[in-house]
């Protein structure tokens, strides 16, 4: 179990992780299209928050500090999202980073990435909504011979639903509400559909960045 002061710790990560969002436009409001299929009201761009490279160390050093005694010696994110995030917390950990990319569907490793036989993982991802992509991963790394000892995400959007078998830190959980796209109350209203990373997302991002009154340049 944690300890009380590891708690509040917790609790004044998240607190700051959610500020750095909001300023940054990372938190957006409108109708969108998920990876998983699902249709939301609301989308974590942690793309965003992530193109600054103080705040990105910053959030890989939250994440990395749990798994600080494991020893790791590779950190893997799934492409996209787990890129940033995987060299970020390898910094952190002193670990190599690469990342999984998807060839004919399925994620695997390329670019002459290799996890040695009996190495110690740690898989990393932006945002968890069912948990797809990162147990492909770890499923991934297993199948290489590495040791998963724990995921790491920014966002968990499952409500703590989802289980991967392994130990799994995340820095803020988000209950937002997602609709399979047949019963979509979204669609049901015709609000336009948002695809990621759409010119519309960008100029929203920007729009909310500037009600924030943050310094930072797109």
């Amino acid at each position: 179990m944690r300890k009380e002061s590891e708690r509040k710790e917790s609790r004044g990560n998240e607190k700051e992780v959610l500020s750095l969002l909001r300023e940054t436009g990372a938190l957006l409001k409108g109708h969108f299209k998920l990876s998983s299929g699902l249709h939301s009201s609301e989308y974590v761009q942690c793309a965003l928050v992530l193109s600054f490279p103080d705040y990105a160390e910053k959030l890989a050093e939250f994440l990395a500090k749990p798994f600080k005694e494991e020893k790791i010696d590779i950190v893997i994110g799934p492409a996209m999202g787990g890129i940033v995030l995987s060299q970020e917390v390898g910094r952190a950990l002193g670990a190599r980073a690469i990342f999984a990319e998807r060839e004919e569907g399925i994620l695997s490793l390329r670019r002459g990435f290799k996890i040695q036989e009996g190495e110690r993982v740690l898989v990393v991802e932006d945002v968890v909504t069912t948990g797809g992509s990162v147990r492909e991963v770890i499923r991934m790394a297993k199948e290489e011979g590495g040791a998963v000892k724990g995921v790491a995400s920014l966002i968990d959007r499952s409500s703590g639903k989802v289980d991967f078998g392994v130990r799994w830190e995340s820095l803020v959980s988000l209950d937002l509400k997602v609709y399979p796209p047949g019963r979509c109350l979204l669609c049901k209203e015709k609000i336009p559909l948002k695809k990621l990373g759409s010119r519309e997302m960008i100029e929203d991002a920007k729009e909310q960045v500037g009600k924030n009154g943050a310094s930072k340049n797109f």
